[in-house]
């Protein structure tokens, strides 16, 4: 006997819209939707398991009589226009769910091997000069001008900030994805990253499917917050005039980090026109958006001109992004996984899987694999033996 179950017209279109699902998706994955919804025909128990499954729903609220509020469980400092943005997708909520995971148990490995709290954290307020915290940054990542302009390209530099930043003690994940699903791929419109604050597991999060000069800005600013001892998700926006206070003071924190407008007033040829953006993007390894906000910081655009130039050069960037999307999966898993996952991060739940404080089972959960010669591989290439 074939059972067929009651579920509420507005539940099955908050699932869709909370998979971020269009027209041509819904026609493909569920055929039968509008007849769900009419009520003409009841879903079959089998069918609405896949649909929670397909949509990443949780099965049990779709018998809820409507939809549940989900809120982002860490403070909200995006803006579009100044404006909240509305309702947070599956893919972001299990982002943020997944590296609080993590966190929650790194911070107590860290206890447990005696670790100290990292002083920075918690160590500014939005009050403190942002010139004075970018300076304190530069100087403990070895991230100055100089240094910079050795890194061979936009991956170098990425990597090697990473890898400064876990030096300090902050745990590092950069992903394009949600865990290991290449069938997930983060959007960069809504969310850039996010911080959570901790003075033993200090955590940020960069989205790996923006660009790789983004996600730089991005781990900067996010890294602001951690000074801050705040968690935050972040937009990273950089055209607007007012907005949150933390998240201005993070932008200007991470600008100045990057691109030091003394620097700026020397290098600048007069004329914010592509080329000249494109070249002062490629000798700081910022985006063409971080120069341009540099120059509006400087007084070297004015407003309106400004707001004109930044939107046109973003909808250019998303053009980029658009054309490479889901790209992110391919690769070396044992080279990108690392970076997902955080190398520290890793190599902390391998060596403690390899000890008996952590279980195998609980390791490959965490690590995001469920095959032995997988995790094995991530050791080898850890180095954890």
């Amino acid at each position: 006997m074939v059972v067929r179950v009651d579920v509420a017209r507005d539940l099955l279109h908050w699932a869709v819209e909370r998979a971020g699902w269009d027209e041509e998706t819904v026609e493909r994955r569920v055929p039968m939707l509008d007849e769900w919804k009419a009520g003409t025909i009841k879903p079959t128990l089998k069918q609405l398991e896949k649909f929670a499954t397909d949509t990443h729903t949780p099965f049990g609220l779709l018998f809820l009589p409507e939809p549940p509020v989900e809120e982002v469980p860490i403070p909200d400092m995006r803006t579009i226009g100044n404006v909240v943005v509305p309702r947070p997708s599956a893919d972001l909520l299990d982002t943020i769910y997944l590296c609080q995971s993590r966190q929650e148990w790194y911070r107590n490995y860290a206890q447990e091997n005696a670790a100290v709290a990292r002083e920075f954290v918690g160590s500014a307020t939005t009050a403190t000069a942002p010139t004075l915290i970018a300076d304190q940054m530069r100087d403990m990542l070895g991230f100055d001008l100089t240094e910079r302009g050795m890194f061979s390209d936009w991956n170098d530099a990425l990597r090697r900030l990473i890898d400064r930043i876990e030096a300090t003690g902050v745990l590092v994940m950069v992903n394009g994805i949600v865990g290991a699903n290449t069938h997930r791929v983060l959007n960069p419109e809504e969310f850039r990253g996010f911080a959570l604050a901790d003075p033993l597991a200090p955590l940020i999060f960069v989205n790996g499917a923006d660009t790789k000069a983004a996600q730089i800005f991005t781990m900067i600013h996010e890294l602001a917050h951690i000074w801050l001892g705040q968690s935050a998700l972040s937009d990273a926006a950089m055209l607007s005039r007012g907005g949150v206070d933390e998240e201005q003071w993070c932008n200007q924190v991470a600008a100045e980090v990057l691109l030091p407008l003394a620097a700026l007033r020397v290098d600048y040829r007069g004329e914010a026109n592509k080329e000249e953006l494109e070249r002062l993007a490629r000798k700081y390894r910022v985006s063409t958006l971080v120069v341009l906000k540099r120059i509006f910081d400087a007084h070297l655009l004015n407003w309106d001109t400004y707001q004109e130039r930044y939107k046109a050069e973003r909808e250019r960037i998303m053009g980029i992004l658009a054309a490479r999307k889901g790209d992110d999966g391919g690769g070396n898993y044992y080279y990108t996984q690392p970076l997902r996952l955080s190398r520290q991060f890793a190599q902390a739940v391998i060596a403690s899987a390899f000890e008996g404080t952590t279980t195998y089972r609980d390791a490959y959960r965490l690590l995001g694999t469920k095959k032995h010669s997988t995790f094995a591989g991530l050791a080898a290439e850890l180095g954890v033996v």
